[in-house]
């Protein structure tokens, strides 16, 4: 089905033969309200000023859309667009949320303190995301000791996203619950409790701040980038370009699907031709990028344009957004491929300086140090950004660099858990695979280990044959030596004996 203009009374009209013609013919005040698809089509031919409404939800259309109210072309709208309460304030152009004060369960208005003290932290946090728009504690503070209805709250703050919650304290245990709407539909997202017995209580309200903010980050990210999936191809802005190309890369780098990686880089491109300021069309560059680079070592005879492209966009990223975490994270990659090793650590350890929350910036810097020879860190960090976000969709990657920092530590039969994990979650990605060959090798089961460079090999045959060839994206000497080795004991071209060192 097209789309439609509708009239108060219940009319539709279809967008066949002639729908500017049907429109100029309603355009009277009031009379009727389009989306933004149908305003482009007929922008230019007819004479009527169209209103901006914001995004709003429509009867049998899962996702909110943009729609106009339609008026004289000299009409001047009686009603602004941003009252609160009434039409509601129009949505920014990246995911939106306020955080309303938690409610305090105990009964003692003397733990009020800690209510507000986690409710201002989690603001706080938040706002260390430069991909989200935070609305201030004062105005989320508007609604302490209100009971408001999250669709109304969403309208008066301009928002898309609400987080509430309560807390309770009995005697030493404190349980924190929380909870994620989409105030445009009312739907429940997330939510999640918290039970913490109390020894320190500023330690504890760290921790929970930094649970619940490093797992709804992610989720609105996952959120934002299903809405852009749903979309129409042909009616999508510069935001939404950008989204759907992020979900596109995620898919692609998990699928190994190298159609989808370049449908991904240019999804993002178009976005940047029509935003060039898109944090989130800059970041699929650097991410798809710099990703093909590890995967491949930088290789290739469009390696070079790849790396130029993906450092630009790392640098763009930290211009844009200085007090961000991701154009760092990624711009350690980049200086870690071309083997700048002090630069590469330095870049990831300001990307979690900046924002400790950001799952994606500690497992950034996991990489980099077990790319650097630094396992002992990697697995720290790489725990951290596990235990941080249990659920993250990128776990997979979280777990293959567990995996590889236990291969060099020597903590093989721990090393093939993350292994396991990690291919389970992502059969099609061949770096799960590799690191359950080098842990395998490593604890002595070579027939699992046979096994895991053959999934490899099915997935990526040239790349393979690379690494068995003594190519690696290990930085350091001992890391090329003993990976490779471990390859190479598993396709049968060393003795098995000489995994002895590896132990």
């Amino acid at each position: 089905m097209g789309d439609v203009i509708e009239k108060p009374d219940g009319t539709v009209y279809g967008d066949g033969v002639n729908i500017a013609a049907r429109l100029q013919a309603l355009a009277e005040p009031g009379a009727v309200t389009v989306s933004d698809a149908v305003r482009g089509a007929v922008k230019g031919k007819v004479r009527a000023n169209f209103e901006d409404r914001g995004e709003q939800a429509v009867k049998n259309i899962a996702d909110p859309v943009r729609v106009y109210k339609v008026g004289p072309e000299d009409a001047v709208s009686t009603k602004p667009k941003s009252t609160a309460g009434e039409t509601g304030l129009s949505l920014p152009d990246k995911p939106s949320i306020a955080v309303l004060p938690f409610t305090n369960m105990s009964g003692d208005p003397d733990q009020e303190y800690l209510t507000d003290g986690i409710t201002e932290d989690i603001i706080t946090e938040l706002a260390r995301f430069g991909s989200l728009f935070v609305i201030a504690r004062n105005s989320s503070f508007s609604y302490k000791n209100k009971s408001p209805d999250v669709r109304q709250v969403g309208k008066e703050l301009g928002v898309r996203y609400v987080l509430e919650g309560s807390i309770r304290r009995a005697g030493n245990r404190i349980r924190v619950t929380g909870q994620l709407i989409d105030a445009l539909t009312g739907n429940h997202l997330w939510a999640e409790k918290y039970d913490r017995v109390i020894e320190d209580i500023f330690a504890v309200q760290e921790e929970i701040t930094q649970s619940i903010v490093a797992a709804i980050a992610p989720q609105i990210d996952a959120e934002e980038r299903a809405k852009a999936r749903r979309r129409r191809p042909d009616s999508l802005s510069a935001y939404e370009l950008a989204q759907r190309s992020r979900a596109d890369g995620f898919e692609a780098i998990k699928k190994s699907d190298f159609e989808l990686w370049e449908r991904a880089l240019s999804g993002a491109r178009k976005a940047l031709a029509l935003d060039p300021r898109s944090l989130f069309a800059l970041q699929t560059v650097a991410v798809m990028q710099g990703v093909y680079l590890f995967m491949f070592m930088g290789a290739g005879p469009d390696a070079q344009t790849r790396w130029r492209e993906g450092a630009a966009a790392a640098t763009k990223l930290i211009e844009l957004d200085p007090s961000g975490s991701t154009g760092y994270a990624w711009m350690a990659t980049f200086l870690s491929l071309a083997g700048r090793a002090s630069e590469a650590w330095s870049n990831a350890r300001r990307a979690v300086a900046l924002n400790s929350n950001d799952v994606s910036a500690l497992r950034q810097l996991a990489y980099v140090e077990l790319m650097e020879g630094r396992p002992e860190l990697a697995l720290e960090h790489a725990q951290q950004a596990a235990r941080l976000s249990p659920l993250d969709p990128l776990q997979y990657v979280t777990n293959a660099v567990r995996a590889g920092s236990c291969f060099f530590l020597r903590k093989h039969d721990e090393g093939l858990e993350y292994a396991l994990l990690s291919v389970g979650a992502a059969p099609n990605w061949p770096s799960s695979h590799l690191n359950h060959v080098m842990v395998a090798v490593g604890a002595g089961d070579l027939t699992a280990a046979s096994s895991a460079l053959e999934a490899a090999r099915r997935l990526a045959p040239e790349y393979i044959q690379r690494r068995l060839d003594g190519e690696s994206a290990y930085r350091t000497p001992d890391g090329v030596r003993r990976s490779t080795l471990a390859f190479r004991i598993a396709a049968g071209l060393e003795d098995p004996s000489a995994a002895d060192e590896l132990r």
